[in-house]
C-alpha cells in the first residue's frame, strides 16, 4: 500500500492496526494536507454487519466538532475498499505514556478534564464511545488530548450494528452493563474514564486477569483496591472521581460529563493549591540555607563527639534496643494462579492478629499497612511512618494443597535485617502455619510470652481449605466497605460456616459483616443488631477464647447514638459517604462513644 494512490490520498506509511481496521498515513492531494486513513481489514469483512458498522462509524464521528477528538473528514469506497479519512495527530497514544510508570497526578487529571470535556460534546449529540481506553487517546508534542477510533459509537436515535448477544470493546475497560451485553448508554464511557484515571495514577489496571473471561469476572463481581492503597500518595480528590466513576451501578455512578469534569476540575485546583505551599515552603527555606547548613555543621560535630563518647563507653556495644512494635506489611503473592490476592491479604491480616494477641507487643493495624503494598518506600521510612520499630515482610505461595510462608524481620531503625524464615504446611494446616510464623517472631524479638499468650497462640484447629478460602474471601471483601462488597460478604461467611459449622472465626466475620451493614445504613438496625448478636454469641460457645468474638459481642450490646453538633461544616464518616439515616449537621455513633 505504501505509496499508492487511492482515490486522491497518497498512501505515506503504515501507522498502526488493530482489530477493527489499519491505519495509514497519507497526503491528500486536492487540499494538500496530511490525514489519517483507516481501512476495514478483509477479516473483519467476513462478518455480516461489520460494514454497515463501519460506515456508522464516520457517519457519527463525522458530526462531531471538538479540540479534543480526531476530526473526521469523510468515508468513501474505491476498488473495493472502504476507508475512513480523519485528521491526522501528531504524537503519542496515551497508552504508551502510560507503559514506563504511574503519572504524575496532575498529569493524569489535565489529560481526563480534556477527555472528559471531548465526551461530553459526544454524549450532547447522543454519541457514546464504547471504546474508551489508552490506545484511542492520543496525546500531542503540546500535551492535547484527542480521542481516536469512534467505531464503537453509538446513537441514541439509533440501530447499533451488533449482532445479538455480541460485545464489542476492550473488555479491561468494559462497564459491568457492558460486559453482560447490556444495552449501555453514556454511563459506561464515564466508567472506562475512571479506569483509565484509575490505571494512569497507579500504573495497574482495576480488574486484571490471565484471559477475558476472569477479566469479566473480576469487573462483575469484585471491588478493586482502592487506589490510595495502590499508591499512597494519590490525592483525595483523584479517589474521589475514581471510586464514583467507577460504581458498579450505573445509577449510583456520575450522571453526566458535566459532573465528572466539576469533580476533576475541584481535584485539580486541590493539587495547584498543594504545588504553590511546597514551591513557597522550599523558597522559604532557601532563604536561610546558609544559616542553616552552618548550623547542621556545627550539630554534626557534636554528634560525633557524643556518638565517641557513647561507643567508649560500651553502650553502643551490645544488642540493638527492644522492639516493642511492630509491623506486618502485606504479604507478596507468589501464587501460580490468577486472582490469588485475596488469600495473600488474608494471611497477612490473620498473621496480624496473631501478633496482636501478645499484650506486650504494639502491632500495626491491617488498615494502615494496606496502603504500603506495592509500595516504592525503603522499609526504614515505612517504619517512621508507621512509628514502629520493626517491619515484617514476605511472600505467600499457593500451588494445590500447600502453602508457603517465607517471612523476614528487619530492623526499622537500620534497615539490619534480623531473621528470616519459610514455613509449608498443607492448607488444612494454615493457622498452626501462621501460628508457627507468630511465635518465631516473638522470640526473635525477646519477648517473654505469659502462659495465657502461648495458649492463645498455641491453640489452634484443622480448617476445611474450601472453609478458608470463602472466608478470606469474605474478609476480603467486607474491608471494601460498600453495599454490594458486603452482601458479597455475607455470602461468602454463610459459604463457610456451611463447609465448616465449626469455624468461629466465619461467625465472627459475618457478625460484623451485618453489624458494619446496620451501622452504614445498609440494613434495618432493628434486624441486623440481633442478628449479629446472636451470630458473635454463636461464635464464642465454638471458641470461648477467640477474642474478636468477645470485641464484637461488647460493642454490638452498646446502642446507636444519633448526636447534633452545632455549626458543622462537614463530617465524612467514611470513605463512602455520610451514613444513611443520619441528617446534615449530626454524626452516628457506634460502640462505647
Amino acid at each position: 500500500m505504501i505509496g499508492k494512490t487511492i482515490s486522491h490520498y497518497k498512501i505515506l506509511e503504515k501507522l498502526g492496526e488493530g482489530g477493527m481496521g489499519v491505519v495509514y498515513k497519507a497526503e491528500d492531494t486536492k487540499l494538500r494536507r496530511t490525514v489519517a486513513l483507516k481501512f476495514l481489514t478483509p477479516q473483519a469483512f467476513g462478518e455480516q454487519g461489520d460494514r454497515a458498522r463501519f460506515v456508522h462509524e464516520a457517519q457519527s464521528a463525522a458530526v462531531l466538532s471538538h479540540s479534543n477528538i480526531c476530526h473526521v473528514y469523510e468515508i468513501e469506497e474505491s476498488e473495493g475498499q472502504t476507508f475512513i479519512a480523519m485528521e491526522y495527530v501528531d504524537g503519542r497514544t496515551l497508552k504508551a505514556l502510560m507503559a514506563s510508570r504511574p503519572m504524575k497526578p496532575g498529569d493524569a487529571v489535565s489529560i481526563c478534564v480534556q477527555m472528559a470535556k471531548g465526551l461530553r460534546e459526544a454524549h450532547d449529540k447522543g454519541i457514546v464511545h464504547r471504546d474508551v481506553k489508552p490506545g484511542n487517546v492520543m496525546i500531542t508534542p503540546k500535551g492535547e488530548a484527542k480521542i481516536m477510533d469512534f467505531g464503537l459509537a453509538k446513537s441514541a436515535r439509533r440501530t447499533v450494528h451488533t449482532q445479538t448477544g455480541t460485545t464489542v470493546g476492550t473488555v479491561a475497560y468494559m462497564s459491568p452493563e457492558h460486559a453482560r451485553g447490556e444495552d449501555v448508554d453514556h454511563r459506561t464511557d464515564i466508567w472506562s474514564l475512571g479506569v483509565v484515571l484509575y490505571e494512569m495514577v497507579s500504573g495497574r489496571k482495576p480488574f486484571e486477569g490471565d484471559y477475558d473471561h476472569a477479566v469479566v469476572y473480576s469487573i462483575l463481581n469484585q471491588e478493586p483496591q482502592p487506589v490510595m492503597v495502590v499508591r499512597a500518595s494519590v490525592p483525595k480528590g483523584i479517589e474521589r472521581v475514581v471510586g464514583k466513576a467507577m460504581a458498579k451501578d450505573p445509577d449510583e455512578r456520575y450522571q453526566n460529563m458535566a459532573e465528572v469534569l466539576a469533580d476533576l476540575e475541584s481535584a485539580r485546583k486541590d493539587l495547584e493549591v498543594q504545588s504553590s505551599e511546597r514551591l513557597a515552603r522550599e523558597a522559604s527555606t532557601g532563604k536561610g540555607r546558609a544559616y542553616h547548613y552552618g548550623l547542621i555543621a556545627v550539630l554534626l560535630i557534636a554528634l560525633v563527639a557524643v556518638l565517641y563518647v557513647v561507643k567508649r563507653g560500651g553502650i553502643l556495644s551490645g544488642a540493638p534496643s527492644a522492639i516493642d512494635s511492630i509491623a506486618v506489611l502485606p504479604l507478596e503473592n507468589l501464587s501460580e494462579e490468577p486472582g490469588q490476592d485475596f488469600f495473600a491479604d488474608g494471611m497477612t491480616e490473620t498473621l496480624i492478629a496473631g501478633l496482636a494477641k501478645i499484650g506486650t507487643l504494639k502491632v500495626i493495624s491491617r488498615t494502615s499497612v494496606m496502603r504500603y503494598k506495592d509500595s516504592d518506600k525503603s522499609l526504614p521510612d515505612i517504619a517512621r511512618d508507621l512509628g514502629v520499630d520493626a517491619v515484617v515482610e514476605g511472600s505467600v505461595q499457593r500451588i494445590g494443597d500447600r502453602v508457603r510462608i517465607t517471612a523476614q524481620l528487619v530492623d526499622g531503625r537500620t534497615d539490619r535485617h534480623l531473621w528470616v524464615d519459610s514455613y509449608e504446611r498443607d492448607v488444612r494446616d494454615v493457622l498452626a502455619l501462621q501460628s508457627e510464623v507468630a511465635r518465631a517472631i516473638a522470640a526473635e524479638i525477646k519477648i517473654k510470652l505469659t502462659s495465657q499468650e502461648k495458649a492463645r497462640l498455641e491453640s489452634v484447629r484443622a480448617v476445611d481449605p474450601e472453609a478458608y478460602d470463602a472466608y478470606l474471601l469474605g474478609r476480603y471483601c467486607w474491608n471494601r466497605r460498600t453495599r454490594e462488597s458486603l452482601n458479597t460478604s455475607v455470602e461468602h461467611f454463610e459459604t463457610a460456616i456451611s463447609l465448616d459449622p465449626d469455624y468461629a472465626l466465619a461467625h465472627i466475620g459475618l457478625a460484623q459483616t451485618y453489624a458494619v451493614m446496620a451501622d452504614w445504613g445498609f440494613l434495618p438496625g432493628g434486624d441486623a443488631y440481633p442478628r449479629a448478636r446472636d451470630i458473635a454469641s454463636r461464635a464464642l460457645a465454638i471458641d470461648h477464647d477467640v477474642a474478636e468474638a468477645h470485641t464484637s459481642q461488647r460493642l454490638l450490646h452498646f446502642p446507636l447514638t444519633t448526636i447534633t453538633l452545632p455549626r458543622v461544616a462537614s463530617c465524612e464518616c467514611y470513605p463512602g459517604g455520610r451514613s444513611a439515616g443520619a441528617s446534615q449537621g449530626q454524626v452516628v455513633v457506634t460502640g462505647a462513644g
